[in-house]
């Protein structure tokens, strides 16, 4: 056990680190899989605006991932991740004193998007000093274990936490977000001031330290169709499951099932889901990566979210959405090996390709709500189902030339982890 924790955990420092962030994205993701319905309910809200509210949160969340490492780069890892503690805290301010207690979308809105700015700068900025900190041979685990991290602060903890304080001890919704300062200044304070931060990943600099390298991110896609086709698997990844909360809640509540339920199901959800993270890719070692992500994560995915809504529509027990919904997270984590493979598609401009799959990372939030906005009013709920389930279909499709010369076990930590540090 001790060799593995010191595999993993690689100095006191990361592991404040880890924790710092982890503490940070509860308080972000409060509100993930509630907020939707609280706005339809209370603020007699339609599901496409809401949807139009997550869409533009999506892109916003997009384009600071975007930026979030090359930012780092250049001006700092703790100026980055300080700036985005700042934003998160300006946009909760606006959001929370003029937005959610008058309803009003033109406030909603943009500073409901602030809040979108800011969580990819603090978390994506701490990746950057993941990438200096963790000596190479470990920067494998190191990375897997921030994605871990992340995944059970904002979708475990954030979700369990509001659960709690929402259905047992009836707290208002508007009182749950204002918590949510707490969990970020707590997780900032772990993350920077106790921790110290890293001297070395705020001074150096690199040739990769400017717009310029970005741009390598966009070219790539003309060079390496392959990778272009990766990123478009990893925006249909996660897009159903943000999109879910935009409408799922309302039809649990049309078909007559307790408002608590969404809460449980969706923390169920992500919890196996977090588990699976870890687990899938040494599977996909023993498997193949693109098996794994093509059978399991694109098929596997179109055929739960199909049995999920029609699970519902049947009246099912909670007990049985529940395993369904669960299931759905397990084939939602397949997906990980793309961090494998997308580097392996372009040897030679290995960090372009990571940055094209953390973009579809970033997008996924974008495109996941843009459906529902776009047709919910016109398909329906069972349309909107079709579509991602369609999409889930597409994936799979593109997985089939999305193919790549596994290497060996013994090397794959190590390609991996030089491709996520040349991205950063």
């Amino acid at each position: 056990m001790s060799n593995l924790i010191n595999k993993i955990f690689v100095s006191p420092k990361l592991m404040l680190g880890y924790f710092g962030v982890m503490i940070f994205m509860a308080g972000e993701g409060l509100e993930l899989n509630w907020l939707p319905e609280y706005l339809q309910q209370s603020g007699h809200m339609t599901q496409a605006q809401t949807g139009l509210i997550y869409t533009i949160y999506g892109l916003m969340v997009a384009i600071s991932s975007w930026f979030s490492g090359v930012l780092a780069e250049i001006y700092g890892v703790r100026r980055v991740m300080f700036i985005g503690l700042i934003l998160f805290y300006v946009g909760s301010f606006f959001f929370l004193t003029f937005g959610m207690p008058t309803h009003n979308l033109y406030w909603i809105i943009p500073t409901y998007a602030i809040r979108g700015l800011a969580y990819p700068l603090f978390a994506y900025g701490f990746l950057v000093w993941v990438a200096y900190e963790a000596p190479a041979e470990k920067l494998g685990s190191a990375v897997g274990i921030f994605w871990f991290m992340y995944s059970g602060g904002v979708a475990v903890i954030g979700t369990g936490y509001s659960n709690v304080m929402l259905n047992y001890y009836h707290i208002s919704h508007l009182h749950v977000l204002w918590t949510a300062l707490i969990f970020v200044t707590v997780g900032a304070v772990v993350a920077l001031a106790l921790s110290g931060g890293d001297k070395n990943s705020d001074n150096k600099k690199t040739e990769k330290a400017s717009f310029s390298y970005l741009l390598n991110g966009l070219t790539i896609l003309t060079k390496k169709p392959k990778v272009a086709m990766g990123g478009i698997v990893r925006m249909i990844n996660t897009s159903a499951a943000y999109g879910f909360p935009v409408f799922i809640p309302a039809l649990l509540i049309a078909e007559h099932y307790d408002k608590d339920v969404w809460l449980s199901v969706v923390t169920w959800l992500w919890m196996v889901n977090v588990i699976f993270n870890l687990l899938w890719g040494i599977i996909g070692d023993k498997l193949g990566w693109r098996n794994v992500v093509m059978w399991f994560g694109c098929v596997g995915c179109a055929i739960t979210t199909f049995l999920f809504y029609y699970a519902i529509e049947a009246h099912a027990s909670v007990l049985t959405i529940t395993l369904i919904a669960s299931v759905y997270g397990c084939f939602l984590a397949a997906f990980v090996p793309l961090s494998a493979i997308m580097p392996m598609l372009a040897p030679k401009d290995k960090g372009a390709a990571m940055s094209i799959l953390n973009f579809g990372a970033g997008m996924s939030y974008f495109f996941g709500y843009f459906i529902v906005t776009l047709f919910i009013a016109s398909v329906g709920n069972a349309g909107v189902i079709y579509i991602y389930t369609a999409l889930y279909i597409v994936a799979a499709c593109l997985m089939i030339f999305v193919n790549v010369g596994q290497p060996t076990s013994d090397s794959v930590e190590h390609e991996v982890g030089v491709a996520v540090k040349e991205a950063l």
